[in-house]
């Protein structure tokens, strides 16, 4: 058996080293050594198997028309958010990576899946608690324990002997982190540890056709702690989102290789675990029993779902030397663009004004179209003018004060229609080409016009 080496490459330049040292012979940085495992008994291995694909068909170039086109199948997990963020379901092979905050109902939601999949045979691997730990938990939210099978262990070797002989269809890993690998000596978490440990399990969920859920830690920035190689190895990345005191949390899809990015999906956090939540747009609209200055309602889309959310601004005298913007669930740098259109193309200033914004039930929305609703909140607030509570407004602004037309209006404007929501401002671009029966829709094609209509 070929004794597995290791080597030491620099994150900076890509130097490779024999030995670690706290600085690169190359480019001179410090600490940007990383140990990885050199791959060297694949040189011995026999060509039949050099070149082996997950399929099990040896490597070879075929044209387009010569592939055989078939529906990947799926498996329900019993939760219908989940599915909807994953694509439909689960697919065999694939690797889904989870993160988020501490508490926030990784572990939870991944206990509940495999509950659920009582037809499917399943294996939770926990590095962080003890089988106790885990059964209580399984307990105290009244689940089906019947098909849960568990297992402690942190040397990914291990994991994958016991997953051979089990041979589960899906399993679970909690989390990355703690999983480690015995050919290198660096401590669980480093990024060689993780990037190796996904790697090994990565390569054997392809080959035997399992479902792996892995869940990983993320930093203080909020992004996936480890190497962001560790992204790309995967299917799909999930992120978690929202306080983790609070009810509701929001699982994000940032990458799937199976169906829409950016999906969306929503649970309400219960005794019971995690619930999803059918008609989010209701948890995210105040309803306030009478108008109030500095809201506005948009619609926005999320991957495939439309929905309804509050944007509320409050302008307020600025008694410090620098007028400050500050924004929650939308781009930081976008406010100080837009209100610098509103001034010169609506003749309005705030340059002594304190703006604060915030998208109710904290969702962060990414898209353009929260522009010209973020214009109208802040104006409102501005002038103490409430907006209709019927009102539903979405829209991009251009620096020349253009409005720009964004992606399915028409369908933003029927779920609007759906929540009891009479009148609409979009841009000219979006108005439908049958008229919409309950609803006016007032079209602008500059921030002038939208302007004349709160007026």
């Amino acid at each position: 058996m070929v004794k597995t080496k290791t080597q030491y490459t620099c994150k900076s330049c890509g130097a490779i080293h024999n030995k670690w040292s706290g600085q690169c012979g190359e480019c001179e940085a410090w600490n940007t050594l990383e140990e990885s495992v050199i791959q060297a008994s694949t040189a011995n291995a026999p060509k039949s198997s050099r070149f082996q694909s997950y399929s099990g068909d040896v490597g070879q170039i075929k044209s387009i028309n010569e592939i055989d086109l078939k529906q990947i199948p799926r498996a329900g997990t019993g939760i219908s958010e989940l599915d909807r963020v994953l694509g439909g379901g689960l697919v065999q092979g694939s690797v889904v990576l989870i993160g988020g905050d501490p508490g926030i109902g990784k572990s939870t939601i991944l206990i509940q899946t495999l509950s659920s999949l009582s037809n499917l045979k399943s294996l939770y691997v926990t590095g962080e608690e003890s089988l106790q730990q885990v059964s209580m938990r399984a307990k105290r939210l009244e689940l089906n324990t019947e098909p849960l099978r568990l297992l402690t262990e942190t040397c990914v070797e291990r994991v994958i002997e016991h997953a051979a002989l089990e041979k589960p269809n899906v399993m679970v890993i909690d989390s990355i982190q703690t999983i480690h690998t015995e050919e290198l000596t660096s401590a669980p978490g480093s990024v060689s540890q993780v990037r190796e440990a996904t790697a090994r399990l990565t390569r054997f969920a392809k080959q035997t056709n399992t479902s792996l859920f892995i869940a990983g830690h993320v930093t203080k920035e909020g992004t996936l702690a480890g190497p962001r190689v560790l992204e790309h190895m995967v299917d799909t990345v999930l992120y978690f989102e929202g306080d983790p005191g609070g009810r509701y949390r929001i699982l994000r899809a940032v990458k799937n290789r199976f169906g829409a990015v950016n999906e969306l999906g929503v649970f309400a956090m219960t005794e019971r675990g995690l619930i999803g939540v059918s008609n989010p747009s209701a948890i995210f609209l105040s309803r306030h029993e009478e108008p109030v200055p500095g809201s506005v309602i948009m619609i926005t889309r999320e991957g495939t779902r439309p929905l309804l959310v509050e944007v509320q601004a409050l302008v307020d005298d600025s008694h410090g030397q620098q007028a400050r913007r500050v924004v929650l669930g939308l781009e930081q740098n976008r406010i100080a663009m837009l209100l610098a259109v509103l001034h010169r193309h609506g003749g309005v200033s705030m340059f002594d004004q304190d703006v604060f914004a915030n998208v109710v039930g904290g969702m962060k929305i990414s898209e353009t179209a929260a522009d010209l609703p973020l214009i109208l909140a802040a104006l409102s607030s501005f002038r103490n003018r409430p907006h209709p509570a019927d009102l539903v407004v979405f829209g991009e602004i251009g620096l020349a004060g253009e409005i720009r037309p964004v992606p399915n209006g028409e369908e933003r404007l029927k779920e609007a229609l759906k929540h009891g929501f009479k009148r609409a401002i979009i841009p000219t671009g979006n108005k439908p080409q049958r008229p919409i029966k309950g609803m006016k829709i007032m079209t602008a094609q500059r921030l002038e016009q939208a302007l004349e209509y709160i007026m």
